[in-house]
């Protein structure tokens, strides 16, 4: 039960927006299974507990198939854990002891966790993930319902202590106005799916598991509050500020004093462009070619390339796409690029490694991305991922060159390439940086174990200097600096990064307007202020803290 004595909770919030309603909970997660022996034959238990993990999965990849990219890939990788063998040997094991299939999957999961909790290992999903799909299994075992997203009937803040992957993949946006958790973080799957689809988050809430369902609160995303029974004057605010949202700037990103900064979109697949273009994005800064390449047992083909690239190109004629050639290797390995087992995935083969070690996959995706540049009127650039030092840069762009592609540049996630800026873009045309990647690698924190998620916030001054090391080279070589990690669709923090002399923003659709509206609020001037702000302070919280306070 909520204090009557306290009226405002604080969290981290998830975009600008902020919307007033009723508390709708999650349900509690199902009690652990009895130990008790089954009464039925093990060949039964078998059965269900064979069906239970099949519908699972089943029901998982549905979800995935209606979801944007960044669920989609969580939502998979699940459904791959209800169907591991070595999981089901698990299962078999426990029900031949006479455990009830329930009972035979709670503890089969509970063993698969713990080993992944021990392990930290690259490939390891999140725990919270897998917790999810023991919950749904178990559930299927016994016949009932998966505790999920309320349905109350009526628009309402859905509060939880913390949201899986396939419950926020999957919410209706109709009824949902906002998303308040007591966990997570501002790299968590719900702060990023809340990103993607514009909805006013507040998480890492403390108190949020007190909340009451039917308590009227108000969530503020910009000021990363939650205020419990609001007065009218608070509401009428929430009012005020989304029609002023609804008549915000509209057009090319700029500061309040016209310094361009292009807003871009990411994308993972040719249909992701049309939402790009109705949003406003002034070209892709992010082509993301994966998609083509992860559910095949070899290379596609050229013809195959060609007719999928050309439809992101049609979508934006005259505007920048800049295509990332295939990222794979680590999280996303290839049968066809025939890598063997590394002990660290994560600082193996992968990236442009991977390209440079089977150069026939390299060649024919960039004369695809030519074929289809040619047959288009879009500014098509390329860059490589993973790149570490200035020599890989020089051999990356007279790659693109022998195919006619002159707008070839690298991808800054290894605190290396940072550290040689200079010398980095000295030997392409440009440079993006993904603050994913770049932060795991400058804090030493695996992006994918939930745990350290705190030290993959992008508000790090860590990672802001490097990130200032970059915008400097940029502005010295007169090269374009770029965002297109997570930290670019935070609208306080996109200004800030404009401060560090990045010049373009890319970021899921949704976030584009959040964005804009906040450059426009802040001349060239302030931004270069809040930079020194942040990068002054020793922790992200400081740096947040520093530049809300100012």
């Amino acid at each position: 039960m909520a204090d009557p004595a306290v009226h405002q909770l604080t969290g981290v919030g998830i975009g600008r927006g902020a919307a007033v309603g009723p508390v709708a909970r999650m349900a509690p997660p199902l009690p652990e299974p009895t130990a008790e022996p089954s009464r039925r034959q093990a060949g039964e238990e078998l059965a269900v507990a064979t069906t239970a993990l099949a519908g699972v999965a089943a029901d998982l990849r549905a979800r995935a198939a209606r979801a944007g990219r960044e669920a989609r890939d969580v939502l998979e990788a699940q459904a791959m854990m209800a169907e591991d063998p070595a999981l089901a040997d698990a299962i078999q094991g426990g029900i031949a002891s006479g455990r009830t299939a329930a009972r035979a999957v709670y503890e089969a999961f509970s063993g698969y966790r713990e080993a992944l909790a021990a392990a930290g290992e690259y490939l390891a999903a999140r725990v919270a993930d897998l917790d999810d799909v023991r919950q749904r299994a178990v559930a299927a075992c016994l016949g009932v319902p998966v505790p999920g997203v309320p349905d109350p009937g009526h628009p309402y803040v859905l509060v939880a202590h913390d949201l899986a992957p396939a419950d926020t993949a999957t919410l209706d946006l109709d009824r949902v106005r906002a998303i308040v958790t007591a966990e997570g973080g501002p790299t968590s799957h719900t702060a990023v799916l809340a990103r993607t689809m514009g909805i006013p988050a507040v998480v890492a809430c403390a108190g949020a598991d007190r909340l009451d369902d039917g308590t009227t609160v108000l969530v503020d995303a910009a000021r990363g509050v939650v205020v419990i029974e609001p007065t009218e004057v608070e509401r009428a605010q929430v009012a005020a500020a989304k029609a002023t949202a609804a008549a915000a700037v509209v057009g090319p990103g700029r500061t309040a004093d016209g310094h361009a900064v292009a807003l871009l979109a990411n994308i993972g697949r040719p249909e992701e462009a049309t939402a790009a273009v109705a949003a406003g994005a002034e070209g892709v800064g992010l082509f993301r070619t994966e998609f083509g390449f992860l559910d095949a047992h070899n290379a596609p083909d050229e013809a195959s390339q060609v007719a999928s690239y050309r439809k992101v190109f049609e979508s934006f004629p005259g505007q920048r796409v800049v295509v990332r050639v295939l990222d794979a290797g680590a999280d996303k390995p290839l049968a066809f690029l025939n890598q063997a087992a590394e002990p660290n995935p994560a600082l193996g083969v992968r990236g442009l490694r991977s390209l440079r070690a089977t150069p026939a996959v390299l060649h024919t995706q960039l004369a695809a991305i030519a074929a289809a540049a040619a047959q288009t009127a879009a500014q098509v650039w390329v860059m490589a991922p993973m790149v570490a030092e200035p020599e890989e840069a020089e051999w990356f762009v007279a790659r693109a060159a022998e195919h006619g592609l002159d707008r070839a540049g690298v991808m800054v996630e290894v605190p290396s390439a940072a550290l040689l800026a200079n010398e980095t873009l000295a030997a392409c045309a440009f440079a993006s940086i993904g603050t994913n990647d770049l932060a795991q690698y400058t804090l030493a924190a695996d992006r994918q174990v939930g745990g350290l998620s705190a030290l993959q916030d992008p508000w790090h001054p860590a990672l802001l200097r490097l990130i200032r090391l970059v915008g400097t080279a940029g502005a010295r070589t007169g090269k374009p600096v770029g965002v297109c990690g997570e930290a670019a669709a935070d609208p306080l923090l996109a200004c800030v990064l404009v401060g560090l002399g990045v010049s373009s923003l890319s970021m899921a659709a949704p976030a584009l307007a959040d964005v804009r509206a906040a450059l426009a609020e802040h001349s060239l001037a302030e931004c270069q202020r809040l930079a020194e702000l942040a990068v002054a302070t020793s922790s992200a919280a400081a740096a947040r803290q520093a530049v809300l306070a100012s």
